[in-house]
C-alpha cells in the first residue's frame, strides 16, 4: 500500500521537528556558528600573508609553502564525509563543539612550532577540526531553515565571511610586522574565538538528536582518505622532486585510483556508507559535485598564491599585500549578499550559478595577463571580477542540492558537496604549486643561467632583502608570469564549472526546515508501513 505524503508546505510535520523557530531563535542559534565559521575563515586568510615569511623563517622551499596550505585542506577534505555522516546519527551540536576543541590543538600546535614538519602536522590537526566546521554548519542551517528563507540568513553569514576574509590579511600581515608578536600569533589568535564559539554553541543551539543503532564504515573511510591523499602527494611532488611522466607517477596514481575503486566496492555494501552511492543517482547532485570539483580547482589553484605574488613579484609588505585582497572579498561579499536575497524574494536560483561561472572564468582570464608591472587598479578590478563570479556560485551549488533530496541525506549531500570542493581545492593547490615551482625553477633558469638552479637553490622561497637589485627585478618578474600561468591553466576549468552548470534543473525551493521535512518524511513512512 502506497501513502501520499502531506503537503510541502503542511504544518502538521510531526512532533519531532517541535515547532518552527522565531527569526529571533535562529539568530540566537546561529549566533556559535556565525563565530565558528569566523575561526575557520579567519585561520586561512590570516596565514595567507605570513606565509612567506614562515617559510623564510623556518628555511622552508616553495613545496613545503604549498604543503602548508595543502595538508589542512588534505585533512578537511578527506574528513568531510565523516563528518556529514555522523551528523545524520549523532548530536550535530556534540559534534561541532568537537571539531572547534581539535582546531584549538592544531591552532595552540602551530603557534608553538619549532619546525615546518611540526606544523605540517598542526596543520593536519587544524584540518580535521575545520573540516567538521565546514561541513555541520551548512548541516546546521539546512536542519533549521528552510531552503527558501535560507537567503534572508546568507547575508548574515555573507557579512561574517566577508569580515573573516577582510580581516584576516590585514591582521595577519600586522602580526607579521609587528616586531614584538609576530607570525605564531597568526595561529594562537583564533584559539580564543574558537573556545567563545563553543560556549555559544552549548547556549544557543538546540537541536533534535536522532538515536539510532549504527555503525560507521570506517574502512570506506581509510579507503577514500588514502586513495584521496595518495593523488594529493602525487599532484604535488610531481613535476619537481620525479618527472610527471616516471615509474613514481605511474606508480602513484595507479596505486591512488585502486584504493578510490575499492572504496566504492566498499561503500556500494556497507550498511551506512561514508559518501552514500545512491545519492548520485540524482541529477542535481551528481552534477553539482562535478561543479564543486571544478570550482575548487580554479579559485583554490589560482587564488592561494595571491599573497606570495603581492610580496614578491610586487614587493608589497604582508600588511599591504592583505589590503590588496580587499577587492575579490568585496565582490564575494556583494554578490553571495545579493542574490541570497534575491533568491529569498523570487524563489529562482538557477541564473545566479551560471552567471557566477561565467564571470569566474573572465575573472580567471583577467588574472592570466597580470606580470609584476600590473598596476594595484587594474589589479583590483580582475580581482573584483574574480570575486563575484565565486560569490554567486559555491554556496548556490550546495542550496540547489540540499532543495532536491530527501531530509534524511541532507548531512551526507553537504558533506559531499564540501568534501569534493576542498578535493579540488586540494588538488588545485597541489598540482598548481608545482607548476609554479616548475615554472619558477625554469624562467630563473632561463633568465640567471643553469648556476642560479644548481643544488636546487631556486626551490627556496627567495628573501627579497637579501638579493641584488638586478636579481631583485629578475626574481619579481618571474614569479609575476608563472602566476599569471596558473590563471591561464584555471581559466578552461572554470569555463568547464560552467557548462556543468547550465544542464543543472532548476526546481521550485521547499518552504520546510531539514527538520520539518524529516519529521513529515518519518510520519508518511509509518503511515505506508500499516
Amino acid at each position: 500500500m502506497t501513502t501520499t505524503a502531506p503537503p510541502a508546505d503542511s504544518a502538521d510535520v510531526g512532533a519531532d521537528a517541535g515547532t518552527r523557530m522565531s527569526p529571533r531563535e535562529v539568530l540566537q542559534a546561529l549566533s556559535g556558528l556565525m563565530v565558528g565559521m569566523f575561526v575557520s575563515i579567519l585561520a586561512s586568510t590570516v596565514v595567507a600573508n605570513a606565509l612567506p615569511r614562515i617559510i623564510a623563517d623556518l628555511h622552508g622551499s616553495q613545496t613545503v609553502y604549498t604543503w602548508i596550505v595543502t595538508t589542512e585542506l588534505l585533512a578537511m577534505t578527506a574528513t568531510v564525509p565523516l563528518w556529514g555522516k555522523m551528523a545524520d546519527l549523532y548530536s550535530k551540536k556534540l559534534l561541532i563543539q568537537l571539531s572547534l576543541g581539535l582546531f584549538v590543538v592544531g591552532s595552540l600546535i602551530a603557534g608553538f612550532t619549532p619546525n615546518v614538519e611540526v606544523l605540517l602536522l598542526s596543520r593536519v590537526v587544524q584540518g580535521v577540526g575545520a573540516g567538521g566546521m565546514t561541513a555541520l554548519a551548512t548541516i546546521v542551517m539546512a536542519a533549521m531553515i528552510p531552503p527558501r528563507e535560507l537567503g534572508r540568513y546568507a547575508g548574515i553569514f555573507g557579512a561574517v565571511f566577508g569580515v573573516g576574509t577582510i580581516a584576516g590579511p590585514l591582521i595577519g600581515g600586522l602580526l607579521v610586522d609587528t616586531s614584538w608578536l609576530g607570525w605564531r600569533w597568526c595561529f594562537l589568535i583564533g584559539v580564543p574565538f574558537s573556545i567563545i564559539s563553543i560556549v555559544l554553541l552549548q547556549r544557543t543551539l538546540h537541536l533534535p538528536v536522532v538515536r539510532r543503532k549504527a555503525t560507521i564504515d570506517w574502512l570506506g573511510a581509510l579507503l577514500i582518505t588514502s586513495g584521496v591523499s595518495t593523488l594529493l602527494i602525487w599532484s604535488s611532488l610531481a613535476g619537481n622532486k620525479f618527472d610527471w611522466a616516471s615509474g613514481w607517477t605511474a606508480l602513484m596514481v595507479i596505486g591512488g585510483l585502486v584504493l578510490l575503486a575499492l572504496a566504492v566496492v566498499v561503500e556500494s555494501r556497507a550498511a551506512e556508507p561514508i559518501v552514500p552511492l545512491s545519492i548520485f543517482r540524482n541529477r542535481t547532485v551528481s552534477l553539482a559535485t562535478v561543479a564543486s570539483v571544478l570550482v575548487g580547482v580554479a579559485m583554490f589553484g589560482g587564488t592561494v598564491f595571491l599573497s606570495q605574488y603581492f610580496q614578491i613579484s610586487l614587493g608589497k609588505s604582508p600588511t599591504v599585500a592583505g589590503l590588496m585582497s580587499l577587492p575579490m572579498i568585496f565582490g564575494l561579499l556583494v554578490s553571495s549578499t545579493v542574490a541570497g536575497q534575491l533568491i529569498t524574494k523570487y524563489g529562482r536560483w538557477k541564473a545566479y550559478l551560471v552567471a557566477g561561472a561565467a564571470v569566474m572564468t573572465v575573472g580567471m582570464l583577467l588574472l592570466g595577463t597580470i606580470d609584476a608591472n600590473t598596476s594595484v587598479v587594474v589589479l583590483s578590478i580582475y580581482m573584483a571580477v574574480l570575486g563575484v563570479g565565486v560569490g554567486m556560485l559555491m554556496q548556490n551549488l550546495v542550496l540547489a542540492a540540499q532543495n532536491d533530496v530527501p531530509a534524511h541525506e541532507l548531512g551526507a549531500t553537504t558533506s559531499v558537496l564540501t568534501f569534493f570542493r576542498s578535493m579540488g581545492g586540494a588538488i588545485g593547490v597541489s598540482a598548481l604549486g608545482a607548476v609554479l615551482a616548475s615554472r619558477v625553477t625554469s624562467l630563473t633558469t632561463e633568465r640567471l643561467g643553469p648556476a642560479a638552479t644548481a643544488g636546487g637553490g631556486s626551490a627556496e622561497v627567495p628573501d627579497l632583502s637579501t638579493l641584488p637589485e638586478p636579481v631583485l627585478r629578475i626574481v619579481q618578474d618571474v614569479y609575476g608570469i608563472a602566476t599569471a600561468d596558473l590563471f591561464l591553466v584555471g581559466a578552461p576549468i572554470a569555463l568547464l564549472a560552467l557548462l556543468v552548470v547550465l544542464f543543472i534543473k532548476e526546481k521550485p525551493l521547499h518552504t520546510l526546515s531539514g527538520d520539518e521535512r524529516r519529521a513529515q518524511e518519518e510520519a508518511a513512512a509509518k503511515v505506508a508501513i500499516h
